[in-house]
């Protein structure tokens, strides 16, 4: 009864913040929406900030099956098929990258510390098992893995800030047409190209994440090169 009531109590918490973001989430209001007093509620979680560490959990859900994914390239970001470490790592980094997409407020949620609630193990587990199946040490691992993991968390909130802000941006072309002779003006010939071949634009694209992505699987590339031991003959 205890742990249905809890998942119950978190459910309502997903929709809320959901609704209107992790910041205006309260005691109150979510009793309110259970139909509880603001009382009842701490029968079943015991602070805010217990509330939130069980809302991440729940948030993030199970972690990606990177079993089998598709080999980096073209721009596009593998979601499943087959393919080694560098296509697991994107698998996994663009997987948070869509949770977060599924629930703006994720990258909101202060991290208060390493991974110890079960879907969040899981993500780290699924990472740690791609990086030292490639050789890396368990400690190397998890530093690649804070690496993937704070790309994710930023590319996530350029996509939601850029979504967010469309709706009061003015017309990207009317800006064009007015800066582009005045960067011409100032001398900013290769803003001024980008801007004239529609290359400088707000939008957070797949190839603008993809493009990062690579540069960091190529630095854990070299990584693993200097901890592989040397071929003996």
């Amino acid at each position: 009864m205890l742990l249905a009531s809890s998942i119950r109590i978190v459910d309502a918490a997903l929709e809320l913040a959901d609704a209107d973001g992790f910041a205006a989430l309260s005691m109150p209001k979510l009793a309110q929406k259970l139909g509880l007093t603001a009382n009842a509620i701490y029968r079943y979680v015991r602070s805010r900030d217990e509330l939130l560490v069980l809302l991440a959990d729940a948030a993030w859900g199970p972690a990606p099956d990177l079993g089998s994914t598709e080999p980096l390239g073209g721009g596009e970001l593998p979601r499943g098929g087959g393919g080694g470490w560098r296509a697991g790592a994107a698998g996994w980094t663009r997987a948070m990258v869509d949770r977060c997409d599924v629930h703006p407020w994720l990258c909101d949620l202060p991290i208060r510390g390493a991974p110890m609630t079960p879907n969040l193990l899981g993500w780290a587990e699924a990472i740690l098992r791609v990086l030292t199946g490639a050789g890396l040490s368990p400690a190397d691992s998890l530093a690649c893995a804070l690496l993937l993991d704070g790309y994710a968390r930023r590319t996530a909130i350029a996509r939601r800030d850029v979504r967010e802000s469309a709706s009061a941006s003015v017309e990207p072309a009317a800006v064009a047409s007015f800066l582009e002779p005045r960067l011409h003006e100032l001398g900013y010939s290769i803003l001024a190209a980008l801007m004239a071949g529609d290359q400088y634009t707000d939008e957070v694209h797949d190839d603008d994440v993809a493009f990062g992505l690579e540069r960091i699987l190529d630095g854990i590339d070299v990584l693993i090169t200097q901890k592989r031991p040397a071929d003996r003959t």
